[in-house]
């Protein structure tokens, strides 16, 4: 996707205003860990997450996008998308087709269902108004079968498996609020107040026929479980900035340092040593966010912060949470939910509706989705309880 550029004078304010913030952040990292500490820590964090994280998120990938290829070479997506069909339009006001856009986002990431919303065969089942409430259905469940795949591979057998299914269907209601708020603004920006209740068509083409690669059943397989997974290394490729970048930054501000002596922090530069931030901010909110989504620990508030700007960063954090013992089965099902439904949409849903010609409504995209995510993690939480009681 190409990025739009304009030109402005080479010096501005916002040019001292970020030599202010830089020096702020540094320096505020630098007064409480040491300046030689602070920079060993970072470079020893963001080696470990990408030799330990990214690579094992990248192998979790490459055997799901294998998966996916083949439950797509021999029609399981197409059977699931037939089943799903028939519920969009009560569930999301949205025709069936659709549910396409929903299980393609599932199969790999947010924006796939540009791809298809370009499509005149796939376009011509919507209306207009319809149409930008495509970036937040499919964001709404990008990195799906990653995020539920490595989740499972936490836990030891099938520990995990009754919350992660939770937190995929605390995600599926998110998405549902976060679709219908953001039509409510798209049929305002299109001037809807009645629309046609046309007949959708009975016969779908989409769901008629679907591609196959050429070959026997063996070199079929061989070739979608090779395929497949080549995506997989390409998300796996895509997502080391996101993991790198901000889960050094987020593990800074929420593991602490190595040890006190004399009621004194010690910092040793080893990696994941940090300040703690976020931790006296989720003890602050504590009275908020627990009712909410029953957090065990004041630091599990980093995940849904992490998951705005990039999933894949906020998947990092889990397994030294669990290490950790910060975080129970409750806050897998919060995390998946949230982690789904969200998909670090501060950072692709501007180019995303931009894609789709409505770049003025990415605001409220973002607001919509934004109400969408707190509603997935609050309805995980709180189905976790109801299930945790039988």
């Amino acid at each position: 996707m190409e990025h739009n550029t304009k030109q402005k004078k080479a010096v501005t304010l916002e040019t001292f205003v970020f030599l202010i913030i830089s020096g702020v952040f540094f320096g505020y990292l630098s007064m409480v860990m040491g300046i030689d500490k602070m920079f060993n820590t970072i470079m020893n964090t963001a080696h470990y997450l990408l030799i330990d994280v990214v690579f094992f998120i990248m192998a979790i990938a490459v055997l799901a996008g294998a998966f996916a290829a083949l439950l797509s070479e021999f029609g399981v997506v197409a059977l699931i998308n037939k089943i799903i069909s028939p519920i969009m339009k009560p569930l999301y006001d949205l025709p069936g087709a659709a549910s396409i856009g929903m299980i393609t986002t599932y199969l790999s990431d947010n924006p796939a269902i540009i791809s298809l919303a370009k499509d005149a065969g796939f376009k011509k089942y919507f209306k207009d108004y319809q149409l930008p409430t495509l970036c937040n259905l499919g964001t709404a469940f990008g990195m799906g079968l990653i995020l539920t795949t490595y989740m499972l591979g936490l836990g030891d057998g099938v520990e995990y498996l009754a919350p992660v299914l939770i937190g995929n269907l605390g995600a599926i209601i998110g998405s549902i609020v976060s679709v219908r708020i953001m039509m409510k603004f798209s049929k305002q920006y299109y001037n809807i107040q009645t629309p046609k209740k046309d007949k959708e068509p009975v016969i779908d083409d989409l769901n008629l026929l679907r591609d196959v690669r050429i070959g026997n059943t063996f070199e079929r397989v061989l070739d979608a479980t090779l395929e497949g997974g080549k995506t997989g290394v390409e998300l796996g490729l895509s997502i080391i900035p996101g993991v790198v970048i901000i889960c050094t930054l987020v593990m800074i501000f929420t593991f602490g340092p190595a040890g006190y002596e004399n009621g004194i922090a010690i910092y040793t530069g080893a990696k994941k040593e940090g300040v703690a931030l976020f931790p006296k901010i989720g003890a602050l909110l504590s009275p908020i966010l627990t009712p909410l989504f029953g957090f065990k620990s004041p630091e599990a508030i980093a995940f849904p912060i992490t998951s705005l700007g990039s999933v894949g960063a906020a998947m990092a954090l889990v397994k030294d949470f669990i290490a950790h013992d910060l975080i129970g089965p409750n806050d897998i099902a919060v995390f998946t939910a949230m982690g789904m439904c969200w998909s670090g949409y501060l950072s692709t849903h501007v180019g995303m509706m931009d894609a789709l010609n409505v770049r003025k409504l990415a605001s409220k995209a973002i607001l919509s989705h934004t109400i969408g995510g707190l509603i997935a993690g609050i309805s995980a939480h709180y189905i976790f309880l109801l299930f945790s009681m039988l």
